[in-house]
């Protein structure tokens, strides 16, 4: 199932015109809240979808039932640009464990690339739900990647998979090439078009640099 959340009308929409402006990409520090911001709704929105267990609170003046969570995700991130969506959804699942991947596009002098993973740190993921979250899906192959390098600590029960602006590309390659078929996607916006260098067009550029500065 793909949920798109710009598909209805909310102040999700304002956080996203704005990663995509031009101008307001200038302030890296406005463009990583606005990240954060969206992730916080995205926790949200995967929150209706979770198990829930009845809870007694003690008030200063009784008793009070409440519904909490049966069970905290784990929260998984593509580094370095997953970073400011994915502190927006821990600070909703503040007692969730936590994910970290390294993946990047190796580029050859073809002008072609592959997708290289580094580093996974990750705790047991055996039953748990997992969401996996990305600022990006282009070509989708760095997320699927990073699916099965986190498949070697255990298979989720269920995996939502998270990001604010997708390829219809990417998401083509996703439903074709993951493993199984017990995941859901939520996209902030889903842009029809790759450049022959697999940006998103429109998109709104490259959201680590955008974040956190330019690389080498």
């Amino acid at each position: 199932m793909i949920h798109n959340l710009s598909a209805q009308n909310s102040v999700f929409n304002q956080f996203l015109s704005e990663i995509r402006d031009l101008e307001i990409q200038k302030d890296s520090m406005r463009f990583r809240k606005n990240l954060e911001r969206m992730g916080e709704i995205f926790a949200y929105e995967v929150s209706k979808t979770l198990n829930y267990k009845t809870a007694q609170t003690t008030t200063p003046l009784g008793e009070a039932e409440s519904m909490v969570l049966a069970q905290q995700p784990v929260i998984a991130t593509i580094l370095r640009a997953g970073i400011p969506l994915h502190i927006g959804i821990l600070n909703y699942f503040d007692k969730a464990q936590n994910a970290f991947v390294s993946a990047y596009r190796r580029h050859h002098k073809d002008n072609t690339f592959e997708i290289a993973l580094e580093y996974v740190a990750c705790p047991d993921l055996t039953g748990q739900t997992l969401i996996l979250c990305d600022p990006m899906l282009a070509t989708g192959s760095s997320m699927v990647l990073t699916y099965k390098a986190l498949l070697a600590k255990g298979i989720p029960a269920h995996t939502h998979i998270v990001t604010a602006i997708a390829s219809q590309q990417g998401l083509d390659h996703v439903k074709a090439k993951m493993p199984n078929t017990n995941y859901t996607i939520w996209c902030g916006a889903i842009d029809e078009e790759l450049t022959a260098q697999s940006y998103i067009v429109p998109g709104l550029g490259d959201a680590g640099d955008l974040a956190f500065g330019s690389k080498l």
